[in-house]
């Protein structure tokens, strides 16, 4: 065989008895003076020695399960032969690295974003059309496409844009329930979040999520930058169209009244996503990403790392990097709620990954969550939040959220995320509005199948480039887009309809 054109694996830890196929390889060719058993899908495992039945499987240094039957060197490992195991994840707490880590103020990099009146920073400037339940959110879609269509936001060049932000939920639930209390934190987060300038709530007028009340609990006052009416108490839907465009009408100058300034990268809040994740997302991508983080946590930011069923199986890698026992007890009791949720749903933790992520290569969650962490880089754990809690930290934090995407990224976008990193093996389309989204793809022929809807590929890294200057390019790109440059999923318009809160409780 020519070892110019020989496929390619790669060993992540020494300790590993599986490798990862870089490119795919057939029967009969040979790894590691092993003749391989099986085809096996680039990105995938096969096994480099002998794992009995029972016996735990190893990659990047960890358990990602145990070996459903005998496994033979050269075999594929995946769904027919690798089982979910739960097993003791060890953790010894308190070793963050001690010692601020800060970049000296004068070497800080900035960006130029809309500084806000009450000192926050933006990275784009929308109207937010807020719906408190379904059944006003025709209408708030009317009173936007109206806006847009009207001609209104040619005169007022800093306004982004006028965005719907609906969802299905807001009635035929406990109002003292979990479920009402999460859905009213993310309207507020939304609606306070930095890359909003100003606000429209539309209600019906009958349902269990009342403006009023929610008006209330934060001392919210009708003024310049925040409207709110109902149908009912309007008179319809015609009518209420009127009285919206006009509300928006009257808020623009005030919204416009913005410029760019250059702001320090210590303001930025970075959501971390990944969806469609593949066999490459924790060699290529994730970690890349996790570079970029630490060097955003050196220049005073804050990251938010999220999706609690895709950490399970790796929180202990993040319990190690805690910098106080807050962080480790608030994270343990996230994850036994998780345990207690799936169970009374009739539902188990390794129901993630998707077909698409077993596809790309992930057979359990234990090795999706590995790769997911990696997300996070190196930098101490300073805080775990709820979901759709105002995050407060700087440094690395985390988001207690479901796994999937936009119920994830809305929870971080309400905590106040203004710039947000998504990483992809299969080629998610995604895009989220009022924070923009930068898409990094982990393999370069995803990236060239989907180009129009990739920002960076990162998938040379599997051809030399290293993590480092990947993530120095994934840390100058987000200064970039935060500064305005659009993202691909801008350019293509995406984010109206990626607002989806986290729906818990039942519907009555």
């Amino acid at each position: 065989m020519d070892t110019l054109t020989a496929p390619r694996h790669l060993r992540l830890h020494a300790s590993d008895n599986v490798v990862v196929a870089v490119d795919s390889f057939q029967a009969g060719q040979k790894i590691e003076g092993v003749t391989v058993a099986d085809r096996v899908p680039r990105g995938h495992k096969l096994a480099s020695r002998v794992i009995a039945e029972g016996e735990p499987v190893r990659k990047f240094g960890q358990i990602i399960g145990s070996a459903s039957k005998l496994i033979e060197p050269g075999q594929w490992v995946h769904e027919h032969n690798l089982n979910y195991s739960d097993f003791v994840r060890e953790a010894d707490a308190g070793h963050a690295p001690h010692g601020s880590g800060l970049l000296p103020l004068t070497q800080r990099a900035t960006f130029e974003g809309f500084r806000r009146a009450n000192g926050r920073a933006g990275t784009r400037n929308y109207i937010g059309v807020l719906t408190s339940v379904n059944c006003s959110a025709s209408v708030a879609r009317f009173i936007a496409e109206a806006v847009r269509k009207s001609g209104l936001l040619d005169e007022y060049p800093t306004i982004d844009g006028v965005i719907p932000l609906v969802h299905g939920g807001g009635c035929a639930m406990d109002t003292n329930g979990e479920g009402y209390e999460v859905l009213k934190r993310t309207q507020w987060g939304y609606a306070t979040n930095p890359n909003i300038g100003a606000v429209l709530m539309v209600g019906l007028g009958c349902e269990a999520f009342q403006i009023g009340r929610w008006k209330e609990t934060y001392n919210i006052v009708e003024n310049d930058t925040f409207r709110s009416l109902t149908i009912q108490e309007v008179g319809g839907t015609r009518k209420t169209m009127e009285a919206g465009i006009a509300a928006v009408r009257d808020m623009l100058p005030v919204a416009a009244n913005v410029r760019r300034e250059t702001i320090p990268a210590s303001e930025l809040m970075l959501a971390l996503q990944c969806g469609g994740s593949d066999g490459y997302s924790g060699i290529t991508a994730n970690p890349a990403l996790g570079a970029a983080v630490d060097l955003l946590v050196k220049h005073g930011g804050t990251a938010i790392l999220s999706e609690t069923p895709e950490i399970y199986g790796a929180e202990h890698l993040l319990i190690e990097r805690a910098s106080n026992p807050q962080a480790v007890e608030r994270l343990q009791s996230i994850i036994a709620w998780w345990e207690d949720y799936t169970a009374r749903n009739k539902m188990e933790m390794n129901n993630n990954p998707s077909p698409g992520n077993k596809a790309g290569g992930l057979t359990t969650i234990l090795e999706k969550s590995l790769g997911a962490v990696a997300k996070s880089g190196t930098s101490p754990l300073e805080a775990v939040y709820g979901y759709a809690e105002p995050v407060t930290s700087h440094g690395l934090v985390f988001m207690d959220t479901p796994g999937y995407d936009p119920v994830s990224a809305t929870g971080q976008v309400a905590g106040g995320a203004n710039v947000l990193a998504f990483t992809t093996g299969r080629g998610s389309a995604y895009g989220c509005k009022p924070t923009p989204s930068i898409k990094l793809a982990t393999n370069t022929p995803m990236y060239n199948q989907m180009i129009e809807d990739m920002d960076i590929n990162c998938g040379d890294i599997l051809d030399g480039v290293s993590i480092e200057a990947k993530g120095q390019e994934i840390f100058e790109r987000v200064l970039k887009v935060a500064s305005g440059a659009p993202s691909k999923s801008e350019q293509l318009g995406y984010g109206d309809a990626e607002f989806v809160p986290w729906q818990i409780g039942a519907t009555m």
